[in-house]
């Protein structure tokens, strides 16, 4: 099924600080491992540990992609203890994933 979608500013309206957040956005998505706990969080909120075993991608590393897609707002977390939950930032981010995965399936 393919979407038409409009965007919602006319381009000649957007501005050059919108196009490098824009570009800064499609390259904290870039990394394999990044998109990787950016699908898995589709399912939800997770904690650190459980994206590692689930990715089969060391702590320090999923530790590491976390903190730049936080940086990049595309996920946030959620302190309880000892142990911190992460998510994603909004619905924009489930849509920008899902958009783009299906994409690429067409």
């Amino acid at each position: 099924m393919v979407r038409k979608v409009e965007p919602t500013v006319p381009v000649e309206h957007v501005t050059d600080n919108e196009v490098d957040q824009l570009a800064d956005l499609f390259s904290n998505t870039s990394d394999p491992t990044r998109l990787r706990v950016l699908l898995f969080l589709l399912d939800g909120e997770q904690c650190v540990h459980t994206i590692s075993q689930q990715l089969d991608v060391s702590v320090s590393a999923v530790s590491h992609q976390l903190r730049r897609l936080r940086t990049g707002g595309l996920v946030k977390r959620r302190k309880q203890g000892r142990h911190v939950y992460y998510s994603l930032a909004d619905d924009h981010v489930r849509i920008l994933i899902s958009v783009g995965l299906e994409h690429v399936r067409e």
